[in-house]
């Protein structure tokens, strides 16, 4: 059967999908990236985030939400991390559900070793190939992405019958928990 509607789209939505389906398969496996504490794609995904966005003190479910994780898959590398002495938890002092999660020191050095690692065997080489592409395309392209991501978790919501995200921003003075 001939797939006419992907139209000449149909080599980029096969290469998608064969990247997407083999970051899939690497996505948990621990050890993968050369640090000196074993991580899987997704722990190193979580901690680079709360590194990204340290001053925002999100709280755990906002970040969950803003990778496109399950609560439950999120609290799962959570643990895990916790365990690995990656991550530090805090509480707002106003709020002691609310939980917000800070990159440990050594957080911090994993990232850089993992950082270090893919540089050289990965993001040089497309960082090489991206900088032959104007910035609008590229703008463009990661539009294309986010939209359509963002459309699969309005429906993995209504699926899973989730709430709407809260969007409300407030200032917090962070507790440490030990």
């Amino acid at each position: 059967m001939n797939l006419i509607w992907l139209g000449k789209y149909k080599s980029f939505f096969e290469n998608l999908s064969l990247y997407t389906n083999v970051y899939g398969q690497a996505y948990t496996v621990q050890g993968f990236h050369g640090t000196s504490v074993p991580c899987s794609l997704a722990q190193i995904q979580v901690l680079e985030y709360i590194l990204e966005n340290e001053e925002e003190n999100q709280k755990m479910s906002e970040i969950a939400r803003r990778l496109g994780l399950s609560p439950s898959a999120f609290s799962k590398n959570i643990k895990k991390m916790m365990d690995k002495q990656l991550l530090e938890k805090y509480r707002c002092s106003n709020n002691r559900k609310d939980i917000i999660l800070k990159a440990s020191p050594l957080g911090r050095k994993v990232y850089q070793e993992y950082m270090n690692s893919l540089w050289k065997r990965q993001f040089e080489k497309t960082f090489a190939m991206l900088d032959q592409i104007p910035e609008e395309y590229i703008a463009r392209f990661a539009e294309i992405l986010k939209f359509n991501a963002e459309a699969m978790l309005v429906q993995m919501d209504e699926l899973q019958n989730r709430p709407a995200p809260d969007t409300e921003k407030k200032a917090v003075t962070l507790v440490k928990i030990e």
